[in-house]
């Protein structure tokens, strides 16, 4: 969970048992008990959300990881027979082996 919705999470928790304590005291003073309901519906929906949010995060990590390792291998070989080309052919060839750049 982002420190930022635990945070907010537990904020607004806090607050709905606020709320329900004044109500259940003095009755409804600007707030009534279906804001706190529909208050209280949209922080556990928000818990949910980021629980999936976690959940997706612990199975991207992994291929994240492996495609950074793909794309550090393609680099190296991309950067290796781009070398080796331009040791090879004068510059005016590079095109014709997809070597864009210059020197």
């Amino acid at each position: 969970m982002s420190k930022t919705t635990e945070i907010q999470i537990e904020k607004s928790r806090n607050l709905i048992e606020g709320l329900r304590r004044h109500v259940r005291e003095m009755g409804e003073r600007g707030v009534s008990n279906n804001e706190i309901d529909q208050m209280e519906k949209t922080v556990a929906l928000l818990s949910e959300a980021n629980a999936e949010v976690d959940r997706l995060r612990e199975e991207l990590t992994p291929k994240v990881k492996k495609m950074n390792d793909l794309m550090t291998l393609v680099k190296a070989s991309y950067a290796e027979s781009k070398k080796t080309l331009k040791g090879y052919y004068p510059q005016e060839r590079w095109p014709d082996y997809g070597i864009p750049d210059k020197r």
